[in-house]
């Protein structure tokens, strides 16, 4: 452990802009969801009427079991909690692989050790970072429920639940660290992990009797941290298999370490052909062979998205009475309201291609920031083509995505709707896609070291204003000019494509403007 604190304040000097802004993001959303519910649901009358909403399969199965639906802190967990605590598990894999894996991965690691530095001392430093990121985040979501009034016990409840799930995934990725000699297998490998757990939660409140919850919860950290039950029954014992989970999950990450040699993974790399494929030499099949692993479980996970929500629309439907003004939040202006649940669906599934499409194009910076860019360029490929083969896979794996999914939740709908009407419904989203790559593109090319962070704050305030602009109380003017709120709701029968038409326009635009731009610059390295 020599030099601990030292690697404690070398990670905390380098990630406190990401630090700071997973913190903030995530609690703000506490006061934000209340005062807005506080406006919808303004008599204890209009919360039993929603309490009589949420308590069906749908709910269950998207945010957890309604125990206390009918109470301001019941709604606020319905609304909020799964939310804030899937998205601090995204952050604790990423963190702990970004200042882990990837840092082994680039040689980084290696050069630190060479100095007088523990075996351990960089990873618990990394592992301990990680961890205060979930700690401090859970106690700002307390103080914050705290600060509108919310009861003192479900307050703290809900903000250790949170912390809680954030360190079990802590433990995930850092396990996934240990097992992948990559760190974008270990990412892929932690999202896999988390969504797997998510799903069996899931099941789980499908199969729970009334608000008791199903013996299977048990197999996932999130059911551990839901049976908490903040602003219900605020019980704590839930909080200490989490954090024993986190404890034991980084001592086992750190004997692997021991034993493994620097810079591998526990799980071998299969070795490839000894000669490379016509097609593989190509841009295109060169991109295809990196991201295949990615595009395969993105789109398997489009395809159990499309099939859930197909089984779940017509429940959610008619569960739903369309004179609440939660309901009419969510489903719109809709001729009836299971239009408005598919469209509101429909919209899920664009959301889910957007991050498949940021997440696959952000590859294009970690070619250039690891200096790879540099040898595939030093031959006769020129810089536009290679970055319009990382543009290409991106936005035709995002099609199939939409395509998939759709037409997945119109064959599941029972009924609802067709498969090929739900497909074309999620197609309208691609423009909005394209519009996340354009921005991606040209951040890439003004602004290449800042470029990803920022085109993930883009795209995390559209989803945010897509999906809850009308439960926040903003104009329609404001929802609508943002990428995926201006594409209008599907299915509808007077359709509009101008929006599409203008999205597309600016995404080309701003495309354009970041290919010229990075035909100009320098490779920028890490």
């Amino acid at each position: 452990m020599t030099g601990l604190s030292i690697c404690v304040r070398f990670l905390l000097r380098r990630n406190w802009v990401r630090l700071l802004l997973w913190a903030a993001v995530l609690a703000v959303m506490i006061p934000v969801v209340y005062n807005s519910q506080q406006q919808i649901f303004p008599t204890q009358a209009d919360r039993d009427a929603y309490a009589q909403v949420a308590n069906n399969p749908a709910v269950a199965a998207m945010t957890g079991l309604p125990y206390a639906a009918g109470s301001l802190g019941g709604i606020l967990v319905i609304k909020i909690w799964m939310t804030l605590a899937v998205a601090l598990g995204f952050a604790s894999i990423f963190l702990v692989t970004r200042n882990g894996r990837a840092d082994e991965e680039e040689g980084r690691t290696e050069l630190l050790r060479s100095s007088a530095l523990g075996r351990h001392a960089y990873s618990v430093a990394n592992y301990a970072v990680a961890g205060a990121l979930s700690v401090v985040t859970g106690l700002l979501i307390s103080l914050l429920c705290l600060e509108v009034d919310l009861p003192a016990a479900g307050s703290w409840a809900m903000g250790a639940s949170i912390a809680g799930t954030g360190l079990a995934f802590v433990a995930v990725g850092a396990l996934c660290g240990q097992l992948s000699s990559t760190s974008r297998g270990a990412n892929s490998l932690g999202v896999v992990v988390l969504a797997v757990f998510y799903f069996i939660r899931a099941g789980a409140d499908l199969q729970a009797n009334g608000t008791e919850a199903s013996p299977l919860s048990w197999f996932s950290p999130i059911g551990w941290a839901q049976t908490m039950r903040p602003f219900g029954q605020d019980t704590w014992w839930p909080l200490a298999p989490l954090v024993l989970l986190a404890l034991v999950g980084c001592a086992v990450a750190l004997r692997i370490e021991t034993h493994r040699d620097l810079g591998m993974g526990l799980l071998p790399e299969r070795r490839g052909p000894a000669t490379a494929t016509a097609f593989l030499v190509q841009p295109v099949g060169l991109v295809l062979r990196l991201q295949r692993g990615s595009l395969v479980g993105w789109l398997a996970g489009a395809a159990v998205v499309g099939l859930f929500f197909g089984g779940v629309g017509q429940a959610m439907s008619d569960a739903i009475d369309p004179s609440n003004p939660y309901a009419k939040a969510f489903v719109g202006d809709s001729a009836t309201v299971l239009q408005g649940v598919m469209g509101l669906l429909v919209l899920f599934n664009g959301l889910l291609a957007g991050a498949f499409a940021v997440q696959c194009l952000a590859g294009a910076r970690a070619e250039e920031a690891s200096g790879r860019l540099e040898s595939q360029l030093s031959g006769a490929l020129s810089r536009s083509r290679w970055l319009f083969a990382q543009m290409l896979v991106a936005a035709a794996g995002s099609a199939a995505m939409l395509l998939l999914g759709g037409w997945l939740m119109g064959a599941s709908s029972q009924g609802a709707a067709t498969g090929g009407e739900l497909a074309a419904a999620s197609l309208a989203y691609w423009p909005a896609v394209l519009l996340m790559l354009g921005v991606l593109l040209f951040l890439h090319g003004f602004l290449p070291r800042l470029s990803v962070s920022l085109s993930w704050a883009v795209y995390g305030i559209s989803v945010l204003v897509a999906m809850f602009g009308s439960l926040f109380s903003l104009s329609e003017a404001a929802i609508k000019a943002t990428p995926f709120g201006a594409v209008p709701r599907m299915p509808v029968a007077d359709f509009a494509l101008m929006p599409l038409v203008v999205l597309l326009l600016i995404a080309v635009v701003l495309a354009a403007l970041g290919v010229w731009r990075f035909r100009t610059r320098d490779i920028v390295t890490e």
